[in-house]
């Protein structure tokens, strides 16, 4: 195999931080190469550095033994480098054929040739084997297929070095399966990839080498068959992780039922769901992707309209007509896309966990008392162990575990005592993830109650005291004690099989 790429004593500093010290890599023809490291360990800004986003302080970028200098996307583009990025950069409205070619289009005497992008956009799903609907705008596309039209894209482009950010964090294992058959198929062409995970299984599945940084420093690299999981996940901390998981308290045989959900009915045609969240207890919600787990809990909260519900809340009938509702009886939603739906990114730590309920912090005259709203700040900020500089940093700046915990933050502020979490950990590295498992945990011997979505099931085995599994939009058993096991879980989530996958 020739040398595609080497990145040499990368450093690069921005305002207070430095961010990158000194990183070397090496990326060979059909090799995949993982980049591992913390969330903010600078896997990103190595990679933008690479597809000319950011210039580097000092180091040198070679392609296939020539020293490349990038001003922008388009010269690391021009190069042969493409990047399929965690949010996607496609144009919503646009579809497959528009988005590939789109700044780049074909033309025949001064017109646009759709017949040529069209033939050639066939050619490359062709290539990637998979079917792609050509004349539907992408947004209509499943988040997988969205993923091979930004590869096809990548490839349109003749890319040769792929950088591939978090590709599988939204995927069902059966497409992630899919995606690293492409993957497979990719390097038997010799192209070279970065990938870039946070799911240790994946490495070990996909991978051939792995280089590992932490605070911004290159701590290690080695053949993926030489090293084992520890081994890199404590050159990914600084430290030994004994133990993800903390341990499961036995809950007391007389609990308080917090809410009491009956007949909770989406629509007319489908199935009428019952559930109990007992006080400081961790319902895990379990299920294949599309099971209809978070449609259940949207449902409860009044997010979307249901056809039927009957729910009390601490033994009192309540109609929660809307997520405000919810909120005025303390039941807090940290939802699946923080960044989307969870937080304000370019506000400050305070100014996101204090939004909520701003009135807890005003003086005299009904403003602000800004001294109060800081010291409470702060005070949260110490409690869930947010690492930042101060409370006016903004979020868009944090990783995303601390990022998790700003919204954690916002509904201790507005004194919740259920909260709903969906997908914690989802594109978490594996340090911030036990750190997020002990604050849950911490929250329930407080007192808090705790409904856990999540499609990962060692997470839903692990953390949760009981686990309700979805099959087709019901409920169809609530497992607690030694029955929370992956067999069990997998028997109801696929009607009595095991060879769906689970998500």
């Amino acid at each position: 195999m020739s040398t595609l790429l080497t990145l040499e004593h990368i450093s690069k500093s921005f305002p207070g931080v430095n961010a990158l010290t000194d990183i070397s890599l090496q990326l060979q023809e059909g090799e995949v190469h993982a980049l591992l490291g913390e969330n903010g360990a600078g896997k990103s800004t190595l990679m933008k550095i690479l597809c000319g986003i950011h210039r580097p302080d000092q180091g040198d970028i070679v392609i296939r033994g020539k020293s490349c200098e990038f001003h922008n996307y388009h010269d690391a583009i021009a190069a042969g480098v493409g990047i399929i990025f965690q949010e996607f950069s496609l144009i919503p409205y646009l579809n497959a054929v528009e988005n590939i070619f789109l700044g780049r289009e074909i033309r025949h005497w001064g017109l646009l040739d759709r017949s040529t992008m069209r033939s050639k956009a066939a050619e490359l799903f062709k290539r990637l084997n998979v079917d792609i609907d050509l004349d539907v705008p992408v947004d209509h596309l499943s988040v997988a297929e969205q993923q091979f039209v930004e590869i096809a894209k990548a490839l349109a482009l003749n890319a040769n070095i792929l950088v591939l950010d978090e590709p599988t964090a939204t995927l069902t294992p059966s497409e992630a399966d899919h995606l690293f058959r492409i993957m497979r198929e990719l390097k038997s062409q010799g192209v070279g990839m970065i990938f870039i995970s946070h799911h240790m299984e994946e490495i070990y599945e996909i991978c051939d080498q792995v280089t590992v940084l932490r605070d911004g420093c290159k701590v290690g690299e080695c053949a993926v068959k030489d090293v084992e999981v520890d081994a890199l996940v404590e050159m990914m901390v600084g430290r030994k992780i004994e133990n993800s998981f903390p341990t499961k308290e036995i809950r007391p045989a007389e609990t308080k039922v917090v809410i009491d959900a009956r007949c909770i009915q989406l629509h007319k045609e489908a199935p009428a769901n019952s559930f109990q969240l007992y006080e400081g207890e961790i319902l895990g919600f379990a299920g294949l992707v599309g099971s209809g787990r978070t449609e259940l809990v949207l449902g409860l909260l009044g997010a979307t309209p249901v056809y039927q519900k009957v729910v009390s809340v601490n033994d009192e009938a309540v109609a929660l007509k809307s997520p405000a509702d919810a909120l005025g009886l303390g039941i807090g939603l940290l939802p699946e896309s923080r960044k989307k739906e969870g937080l304000i990114l370019p506000f400050s730590i305070r100014e996101n966990i204090t939004l909520n309920n701003l009135r807890k912090h005003s003086g005299k005259g009904g403003l602000i008392d800004r001294k109060h709203e800081s010291e409470s700040v702060n005070e949260l900020m110490a409690k869930v162990r947010v690492k930042a500089p101060d409370g006016e940093t903004p979020v868009l700046n944090l990783s995303g575990g601390n990022q998790q915990k700003v919204v954690i933050a916002r509904w201790l502020n507005h004194e919740c005592r259920v909260l709903i979490f969906d997908e914690p950990t989802r594109g978490i590295d594996v340090g911030a993830k036990a750190e997020i498992y002990r604050l849950m945990k911490q929250l329930t011997s407080l007192g808090v109650s705790i409904i856990m979505i999540s499609s990962e099931l060692p997470e839903v085995v692990g953390v949760s005291d009981r686990v309700a599994v979805f099959r087709q939009g019901r409920i169809v058993a609530t497992l607690e004690g030694d029955a929370v096991n992956s067999n069990e879980i997998m028997r109801y989530a696929t009607g009595g099989t095991s060879d769906e996958q689970y998500h």
